[in-house]
């Protein structure tokens, strides 16, 4: 019995999760700062800041993001989005790792898509119906808005703001999840 308890365990530990992203309507403020996101140019930060972060980083996405060319891309991509949103680019890995596992295309039994996991009603709401979230950049872009937002509804709260993302206000277990992630792999060194 123990052991057949322990094989379940291990089995979901080891299958590939999706967490459902932000579900909730979209409230007015959140809308604005969706359609300003969408809009705004790229901006990456100091050069030489940025290439120290990129070689520690692309060492610890290495198992889950194979192709060198591919993982140096999307932290180029992941830096810039989180820096733009004012958050931290390890918090930002932290929430992928969790929501997709880097899996570009994941969709979860909500219907959430891509890294980030955004609800597609999203695109519509911001007027932006022929995007695609399963785009590394729209999805960077509209997850980090959400996420930031969501953090300065609950003034900073990581906990309640990681739980109003994931659309599981007043439970525990998905915060929990990111921190852990952000302990053991995404920790700034």
């Amino acid at each position: 019995m123990m052991r057949r308890a322990f094989a379940i365990l291990v089995l979901l530990l080891a299958a590939p999760l999706a967490w459902a992203g932000p579900v909730g309507e979209p409230d007015d403020e959140l809308r604005d700062l969706m359609r300003q996101a969408m809009n705004e140019p790229d901006s990456f930060a100091d050069r030489f800041d940025a290439e120290i972060w990129l070689v520690d980083m692309s060492a610890r996405l290495k198992p889950m993001m194979a192709n060198e060319q591919d993982r140096i891309k999307f932290l180029r991509m992941l830096h810039r989005e989180a820096m733009r949103a004012k958050l931290s680019p390890e918090f930002v890995l932290s929430v992928i790792e969790v929501e997709s596992r880097f899996n570009r295309f994941a969709v979860s039994s909500a219907g959430a898509l891509g890294y980030m996991q955004i609800m597609p009603f999203w695109l519509k709401e911001i007027g932006k119906p022929g995007d695609s979230l399963f785009d590394p950049q729209t999805n960077l872009r509209m997850g980090c808005t959400i996420l930031k937002h969501y953090l300065d509804m609950e003034r900073g709260d990581l906990v309640r703001g990681l739980a109003r993302y994931n659309g599981s206000l007043g439970r525990v277990e998905y915060p929990a999840l990111i921190i852990r992630a952000m302990d053991r792999r995404w920790y700034k060194s």
